[in-house]
């Protein structure tokens, strides 16, 4: 990537940070600071997922960008049936929520498909985790399948590969990430660590799996990215598609479809 390249990349991202932090702002003003520097750092969203849920007995989902309705149909008809042998012994696909927070895509998946999943819902804060926990333990969050399964992890996105583990079987079919590179991106140390999740991500595939990432990024700038930091020093690119999710609250929305290109393994 040029220079110039980089600049340009930079203050776009720049410009959004600024635009994500005053949605923050209007309700955790305190939190501003640490937002723009230090989305990459667990205390700082254990701060905030503490925050956010102090002031109400009433637990609310917090939706990065936009809620599973907005993204549904990118997302289900990837949820196919394997025809590949063996599956897993219960033929269930295996679904990543990358950064899940305390949003409800998740568990939003693990309630509409009619394929058998097991989706893990995976954060760095444990916070996080444990509210998400408690709502779906008191929701009783009923599968459309009877054979799903659903799970809350805490987990730093850096270190999938190692938390997976080096067995084939263990690869996942559909990783999901609404927002979490873009957090890492957008804060001060993060950007190295941003390349390294999609590293880690492409290796923890399946050779027919995907990662979805979901970004108010322009083509132009996520797709250069994709196929430049994406990729393992002396390997091909990862194959890189985008379609426009629409324009919510006068930003528009894209989703970035990156599938390995060949099966290198954890």
């Amino acid at each position: 990537m040029s220079p110039l390249s980089v600049l340009n990349l930079a203050r776009r991202r720049l410009g959004r940070t600024f635009a994500l932090t005053s949605i923050f702002a209007r309700h955790h003003s305190s939190l501003t600071d640490d937002l723009i520097e230090n989305m990459d750092k667990k205390a700082t969203w254990d701060r905030f997922y503490t925050e956010n849920n102090s002031n109400s007995s009433d637990f609310k989902n917090f939706e990065w960008f936009f809620g599973f309705d907005s993204v549904r149909d990118s997302i289900m008809p990837l949820l196919q049936p394997r025809t590949t042998t063996p599956p897993d012994a219960a033929h269930r696909l295996h679904v990543l929520d990358l950064g899940c927070g305390t949003s409800a895509l998740g568990p939003s998946i693990y309630r509409h498909s009619p394929v058998p999943v097991t989706v893990t819902c995976a954060d760095i804060s444990p916070v996080a985790v444990r509210l998400m926990r408690e709502h779906i333990g008191a929701k009783g969050l009923e599968p459309h399948n009877p054979r799903s399964v659903l799970a809350f992890l805490e987990l730093d996105c850096a270190e999938l590969c190692a938390h997976l583990g080096p067995h084939g079987d263990r690869r996942l079919d559909l990783i999901v990430d609404k927002g979490t590179t873009d957090a890492l991106l957008r804060s001060r140390d993060g950007s190295g660590k941003a390349s390294h999740v999609v590293r880690q991500c492409l290796k923890a595939l399946r050779g027919s799996g995907c990662l979805l990432q979901f970004s108010d990024e322009d083509p132009d700038a996520r797709l250069l990215w994709l196929e430049t930091e994406g990729r393992e020093p002396g390997a091909p690119a990862a194959n890189v598609a985008v379609q426009e999710v629409g324009k919510l609250r006068g930003v528009r929305y894209y989703c970035y479809r990156v599938t390995p290109p060949e099966s290198t393994g954890c």
